[in-house]
């Protein structure tokens, strides 16, 4: 696993802890975590990836 560090603005932040706390987790690693993979499977790219694997 992998571990970065990301810096959102304010604004960007509140809204994603607004609308997704506790929908998509409850640590903001989680919710950032979710977002992202829902990102990627909802563009196809991990498909790819599985793919590029097999």
């Amino acid at each position: 696993m992998k571990r970065v560090l990301v810096c959102l603005p304010e604004g960007v932040w509140e809204v994603i802890e607004k609308e997704f706390k506790g929908k998509l987790g409850g640590k903001s690693s989680e919710i950032l975590r979710n977002i992202i993979m829902a990102y990627l499977s909802e563009k196809g790219i991990l498909e790819k990836v599985r793919e590029v694997k097999a």
